[in-house]
């Protein structure tokens, strides 16, 4: 069955931003969702501090959803860093499980929670129609034996769309894309939303402007692609 035009607005993010001047570069390049990596159990060359994510949130213009992403589990110190950073939208992209989810929620009834699935396998769409119960959206990530996220790489898009169709709550994609995949991704999944990291950088790690812009439009694209 043909998946309906999606209502919603796309989530187009770019995640591992990593200064000031870095958010207001991408966020006047198109994309409506910014990403920190805040609080990091794994890998990740683009991990910053709450001070650095804090000052990040306060340079945002209007507009822009600042998001941090955690690798953290425990539910008192996501909710300590996201008061800290003044976030309202928290994604859980580590390996969190159901009950702290519940707990988090409690402390924080307010904000919006994402909860990563690591699209490894068939088992990744009982995982995600599990947490789907629980989180406001999913992240759908590729992650490899020492990176929870930022690998460069795809996963199985076929797996990704079966969960897409699977759950409820709207499904964002990530792993892999970049400005030559991303359309091929969004007809493939039919997600609501996109997110990339690494495959938008220039080598030395910073984000090209260029690249964010040719991405944040394949992302406006989304509700006529999924058509």
């Amino acid at each position: 069955m043909t998946k309906s035009r999606n209502p919603m607005k796309p989530v187009i993010k770019v995640c591992g931003i990593q200064n000031p001047g870095e958010a207001l570069g991408c966020a006047a390049a198109g994309p409506n969702t910014i990403g920190m990596l805040v609080g990091l159990t794994h890998l990740a060359e683009d991990g910053i501090t709450p001070d650095e994510a804090k000052k990040i949130v306060s340079a945002l213009p209007r507009g822009i959803r600042p998001v941090m992403v955690t690798h953290l589990t425990d539910p008192e110190e996501i909710t300590r860093l996201a008061e800290f950073t003044g976030v309202s939208t928290i994604q859980l992209h580590g390996d969190i499980q159901i009950p702290e989810m519940k707990e988090l929620r409690a402390l924080v009834p307010g904000a919006t929670l994402i909860k990563a699935v690591h699209v490894t396998g068939e088992e990744s769409v009982t995982d995600a129609v599990e947490f789907a119960e629980h989180a406001d959206m999913l992240v759908l990530d590729s992650r490899t034996e020492d990176r929870l996220g930022g690998t460069g790489e795809t996963h199985d898009w076929s797996i990704s769309r079966r969960i897409a169709t699977a759950v409820k709550v709207p499904v964002i994609l990530a792993g892999g894309l970049n400005p030559e995949n991303v359309a091929e991704a969004i007809e493939t999944v039919r997600p609501a939303g996109i997110d990339a990291n690494s495959g938008l950088e220039h080598p030395d790690g910073s984000k090209d402007f260029g690249k964010v812009s040719e991405f944040a439009g394949a992302g406006r694209s989304i509700n006529d692609l999924c058509r």
